[in-house]
């Protein structure tokens, strides 16, 4: 639903400002321009599209290796124990359990397809004990924000677009998404505690948030340390040396538990390839919207006033035009996606404003969206502070996306 008031929004304001530029400052090419650009900007969806087929047939051949392989129940158990205190209301022989663990691990690995489903179990398990069918229980809650601050720990579906876009270094935004990620989800996880009263000084709370912090914190000093060539260096290497590596450790479990890899990757390629076919029609309405709001000129007044605002506090202003894609992340991931292709496409995708978008997008998830599918799929009406804790979450990681942007590429 939001998706269609902002695709209506884009071509009605379009309209509106190219009167208004046409009928005040004279401008007779402005519909030209507009008109031309549905046809340019629908053809560089299907491109875009089409050329996406290759390299995400590839890694979704992958992704459902490590599935089939075990890598989602391992990652179960890791987290098994700070779930535990995350989800006091639950208990600790919750059904539920299960299907929580399994949406945040293919969460994390980007495994949209088996995330979903997952989460939608894991909704309807904690609705069977819920007392208020129509109000969003705590753990509910807690569940809906831990989604849409979007832990991501392989950013696959943005290194895919990266690649198609002529990324020198498509995973060199590994680490920054990593970052920003983390501090979104600390940041939706802070707010949701402070409202359910869950005690965070808890010792495996402690552990678990404690250590990732340390992690984060020293990889954020040592790469402060570094010049920027450095920097690009040693995140590139170790980026690509982590993502290979995740590679083989698919590959090995899958081959200890005896999975044929060969026909897993095949299963998942083929996920792939439909998956490529299915975007198109969405990549193009939501690009040809792009592409007319630009051409009418509303963007650049749009990015200008950010832009004049940024400048009066004395704020660095490099980042503004990648502003378009953190300001619909909030409300449609598609949205966003062609926001950050967007940027790619005008700026370069290895430009510092392609980077920023391309972070920003990783940084965080769709928080209405998952909250309409999420809460929908088990009829609540009433989502208490589940909105307010998730936008929390978007705004930080979209921050900390910004920054790790100037510490690794500017």
């Amino acid at each position: 639903m939001a998706l269609n008031y902002i695709w209506i929004f884009f071509f009605v304001s379009a309209f509106v400002i190219g009167l208004t530029r046409l009928i005040f400052f004279g401008d007779t090419e402005v519909f030209s321009n507009m008109v031309n650009s549905t046809f340019e900007m629908a053809k560089s969806g299907f491109e875009i599209s089409l050329g996406l087929t290759g390299v995400l047939t590839l890694w979704m051949g992958i992704m459902k290796i490590g599935e089939k392989g075990g890598i989602v129940n391992v990652f179960s158990r890791i987290i098994g124990p700070f779930f535990n205190r995350l989800f006091p209301e639950l208990g600790k022989s919750h059904p539920a359990y299960g299907s929580i663990m399994m949406n945040i691990a293919a969460n994390m690995l980007n495994l949209d397809n088996a995330a979903t489903p997952t989460g939608l179990q894991a909704m309807r398990e904690m609705q069977e004990t819920n007392p208020d069918k129509q109000v969003a229980s705590d753990a509910q809650i807690m569940f809906l924000v831990l989604n849409t601050s979007g832990l991501t720990l392989l950013p696959i579906s943005i290194m895919v677009y990266r690649a198609q876009l002529g990324a020198v270094n498509p995973s060199d935004i590994f680490i920054p998404v990593l970052l920003a990620t983390y501090f979104s989800t600390l940041a939706g996880l802070i707010a949701v505690a402070i409202y359910q009263k869950i005690n965070l000084f808890n010792r495996v709370v402690l552990l678990y948030l404690g250590g990732i912090t340390l992690v984060i914190a020293a990889l954020i000093w040592y790469f402060s340390t570094l010049d920027k060539e450095s920097v690009t260096i040693i995140s590139a290497l170790a980026s690509n040396i982590i993502l290979f590596s995740v590679i083989i450790a698919f590959i090995m479990m899958a081959v200890l538990k005896k999975v044929n890899v060969y026909e897993a990757f095949i299963d998942g390629a083929k996920e792939g390839f439909k998956t490529a076919v299915k975007i198109i029609p969405y990549l193009v309405a939501i690009l040809v919207a792009i592409g007319v709001f630009r051409a009418s000129g509303a963007m650049e007044w749009l990015i200008s006033g950010f832009t004049y605002s940024f400048e009066f506090l004395g704020i660095n202003t490099d980042f503004s035009p990648a502003l378009p894609t953190a300001l619909m992340k909030p409300l449609s991931g598609s949205g966003a996606r062609g926001m950050m292709v967007d940027a790619m496409t005008t700026y370069g995708a290895d430009s510092f404003v392609g980077r920023v978008a391309s972070t920003v997008q990783g940084a965080t998830d769709t928080t209405f969206y998952i909250i309409a599918v999420y809460f929908g799929a088990v009829g609540i009406k009433n989502t208490r502070y589940a909105v307010v804790c998730g936008l929390i979450a978007d705004f930080t990681g979209i921050i900390a996306a910004i920054l790790m942007a100037y510490l690794f590429f500017y």
